[in-house]
């Protein structure tokens, strides 16, 4: 029982936890986004909202292909406002910082492992290196 105690009280579980309630939150705000201001949107501009009502018919099997493109059109627009609200920020965000970052290591010229930058010679092939 003390592993068990553990195991739920270590750091990556409760962040694991808490990235789930915030995403389950996070979703519908999103899902919100997209059915209250993208769909009217692109219905303003293509004309149909809702695909719902399309079907086949097949002797007596209705086959709601309508309800799938709706669900392929919410995808890709939920999967556009990630990328483009939180990925792509992000990511930005984090290339600056990373940029920021000066570097303290340097690779050796001879056996190319990564050696202080302020190393005379490799720990790895003595080799003599020359100053940074």
């Amino acid at each position: 029982m003390n592993g068990f105690k553990k195991f739920l009280m270590r750091g990556n579980v409760i962040d694991l936890a808490v990235a789930v309630v915030i995403g389950a939150a996070f979703n519908a705000i999103v899902q919100s986004f997209v059915a209250d201001l993208l769909t009217p949107l692109i219905s303003a501009f293509g004309g149909l909202p809702d695909f719902s009502s399309l079907k086949i018919t097949v002797g007596r099997s209705n086959f709601m292909y309508g309800n799938f493109l709706n669900a392929i059109v919410s995808f890709l627009l939920i999967a556009a406002v990630v990328y483009f609200l939180i990925v792509k920020p992000y990511t930005h965000f984090k290339e600056r910082a990373a940029a920021k970052v000066e570097a303290t290591t340097r690779d050796c010229p001879e056996c190319l492992s990564e050696i202080p930058k302020a190393a005379s010679r490799c720990a790895f092939c003595s080799t003599q290196l020359t100053a940074a």
